[in-house]
């Protein structure tokens, strides 16, 4: 199956979570104080992207992470509350691109791009 008229361009994702000390740049080695980690903030831009189009593919299929090319400018600290928004910008085949931005309580913290592809999960986790 290579072709997915469901998914189209307009796709919107939305998650949240509150910051904790397990999702700090000190817990994730990326830094030493204890703010929100750019990784994490990454992590829960992908998860939004694809948790956005998990409803509108088949049974067996699910969307794997390639790119992602991300500005983060502004902290976080802890115990505040951070929500990722996808929207999905473009579909190419199995190529889906994602624009994403992240917000704390006091705005904007985290912009960018994020590239998916759909695979199916099965002949994919055989491959490797």
């Amino acid at each position: 199956m290579g072709n997915f008229p469901e998914i189209q361009s307009g796709i919107k994702g939305a998650s949240s979570i509150v910051v904790e000390t397990k999702d700090t740049a000190k817990a994730y080695g990326s830094g030493l104080v204890e703010v929100f980690a750019t990784p994490a903030m990454i992590a829960l831009m992908e998860k939004t992207a694809h948790e956005s189009v998990q409803p509108f593919l088949p049974g067996g299929y699910l969307t794997v992470g390639s790119e992602v090319s991300i500005k983060h400018i502004k902290a976080t600290g802890l115990n505040k509350r951070v929500k990722a928004e996808s929207l999905l910008m473009s579909v190419e085949g199995k190529k889906l691109t994602f624009k994403v931005e992240a917000y704390d309580e006091e705005g904007k913290i985290g912009l960018g791009t994020h590239t998916r592809y759909i695979i199916e999960e099965k002949p994919f986790m055989e491959s490797l």
